[in-house]
């Protein structure tokens, strides 16, 4: 590690597992002074733990992204906790149930996956920036989704959420640029994370290893990178976009996808020969 992040200070929301745990401890490894937000509290603390007893700077806060209130606190624990904020990664979310085509859909999640996905990133964009334009800029890293770029079916409220929150982050960027703040978008594709489970309704628990293998596997298909991608890639891309390497970059949306959104995959001569 080279201390890129060394008097630094970020939140990671959604920070206890996943993306975001692979984030915060990257940010923490790199010398950051690392709020981990979260609602599961038994995660958080297991990781606040590790990662002071290696020599880490991290606090856990219970928050529902959610909450505009919550989240306003947070920003403020941040400032009291380790003396400012540089870095705000906006990365809680859940997905919607999955359900058995567009007909079958009631959107009964539709208030709770918007207010934790999109809200909570509109909130925490402009608490954090609210700081960061009185104390010389920042970057604020949004966390969407390839299902927010490239159109499919299933989950529509979730790939809904996305789109959204790349399009605010756009809008984010242009008004909070004269404050020397940074807005950017990550959008993973083809990460394995505990999300995908979030997406089972209660009907189809006792089958989803089955659905979580197939769709692991048609993403694989579609992924020209043949390399499995891990919450490490993310948390890269997310290091480069909270230093000064990215500081002529805002308004952008980094696909960490293995090539997913560039297009389809070539099937090569060998390839057709072996089937």
């Amino acid at each position: 590690m080279t201390d890129e992040l060394a008097g630094k200070v970020a939140i990671v929301t959604g920070g206890a597992s996943g993306i975001g745990r692979g984030i915060a401890e990257r940010f923490a490894a790199e010398g950051a002074g690392v709020v981990i937000a979260d609602v599961r509290d038994d995660l958080g603390a297991e990781l606040v733990d590790k990662l002071n007893s290696a020599g880490h700077r991290t606090t856990y806060r219970h928050t529902d992204v959610g909450d505009q209130t919550q989240v306003g606190e947070l920003v403020a624990s941040a400032v009291s906790a380790f003396g400012g904020l540089h870095v705000m990664v906006n990365n809680a979310g859940i997905s919607s149930p999955l359900r058995k085509g567009l007909f079958a859909e009631d959107f009964e999640e539709f208030d709770r996956v918007m207010r934790v996905n999109l809200l909570g990133v509109m909130a925490g964009t402009r608490e954090a920036a609210r700081h960061m334009a009185d104390n010389g800029g920042g970057s604020i890293i949004n966390l969407g989704s390839i299902g927010g770029i490239q159109a499919g079916g299933g989950v529509s409220t979730y790939r809904a959420s996305k789109a959204a929150i790349i399009h605010f982050s756009k809008c984010a960027a242009i008004e909070l640029a004269h404050y020397e703040v940074r807005v950017n978008c990550l959008a993973p594709g083809n990460i394995p994370t505990p999300i995908l489970a979030t997406s089972a309704t209660d009907e189809d628990r006792e089958r989803l290893e089955r659905f979580e293998a197939r769709i692991r596997q048609q993403m694989r298909d579609d992924r020209p990178l043949k390399r499995e991608g891990t919450a490490e890639d993310v948390a890269e891309a997310a290091l480069y976009l909270a230093t000064a390497r990215s500081r002529y970059v805002t308004g952008t949306v980094l696909p960490v996808d293995g090539g997913t959104v560039a297009g389809k995959v070539m099937v090569r001569k060998s390839d057709r020969a072996s089937d």
